[in-house]
């Protein structure tokens, strides 16, 4: 009986360890750079109930949070991880952040974004929280010329056509975006896994194929005189992407847009 107990304890204390993604060690390395500041939001629980960050405070009593030794440990094995390992929508967020990088513009992936939707009627709207794939601004001090974009990367044909049917997410989109563009991947036969008619006419598309960027259509721009405050703390919260988080990927530049 004693045994049996053990047992069953050991495997709900593995049942209990979330599964650790690439978004935790993204956040590892947030946080290690950063003051500690909390984000309170569910990655930062999956990584306190893993025991790879601590609650603890300032001098002024202020809540913040740590990366533990064995966050440590966890950081250094995800960024000596198998660049093959990732997954093939990975591998095209990063493509990218590559192109939006060379382009000069500021980027991050996996924000946290609060958008107005449309409501049940035309006078009333509702909030959605969103998450783009990449989100990027132009380097500039002036609101009116940001411009913020939205990236939508989509590698499996089954997974595009579910989301566009999900009208609340686009809208979303391009409530925070002044461009919102939807970033195909290819087939094992190495055809595009959809057409550009396919996509809504609000959105730009873009194939990935032959180591480079192809538009099929452009997306419409819409003014976006400035960037509301959530976004802005979203933002500051987070740290832009930059080639050297992007270790092992191809840096040569082939991945133009054409």
């Amino acid at each position: 009986m004693q045994e049996t107990a053990m047992v069953e304890q050991t495997l709900m204390q593995e049942q209990e360890v979330p599964t650790l993604k690439r978004v935790h060690a993204k956040r590892l390395r947030e946080v290690y750079r950063s003051a500690g500041w909390p984000y309170q939001d569910v990655v930062e629980i999956e990584l306190l109930a893993a025991g790879l960050l601590e609650r603890t405070t300032n001098g002024n009593g202020h809540d913040l949070v740590r990366v533990t030794d064995a966050g440590i440990a966890h950081l250094a094995k995800a960024t000596q991880g198998n660049r093959q390992a990732r997954s093939a929508h990975e591998a095209l967020v990063d493509k990218v952040v590559q192109a939006m990088l060379r382009d000069g513009r500021l980027v991050w992936t996996g924000l946290n974004l609060r958008a107005k939707v449309p409501g049940e009627s035309e006078d009333v709207s509702r909030w959605k929280m969103c998450q783009p794939d990449v989100f990027s601004i132009r380097n500039s001090s002036r609101h009116e010329y940001l411009e913020p974009i939205v990236h939508e990367i989509k590698v499996s044909r089954a997974d595009l056509l579910g989301d566009i049917k999900r009208s609340d997410k686009r809208a979303a989109y391009l409530d925070v975006g002044g461009q919102c563009w939807y970033v195909l991947g290819c087939d094992r036969s190495g055809h595009p896994i959809a057409k550009a008619n396919e996509i809504p006419l609000e959105c730009g598309v873009m194939v990935y194929q032959n180591n480079q960027f192809e538009v099929l259509r452009m997306a419409p721009k819409r003014p976006c005189t400035a960037l509301p405050f959530g976004i802005w703390m979203a933002m500051a919260k987070a740290t832009p992407m930059t080639e050297t988080e992007l270790a092992g990927a191809d840096m040569s530049g082939q991945d133009a847009i054409r």
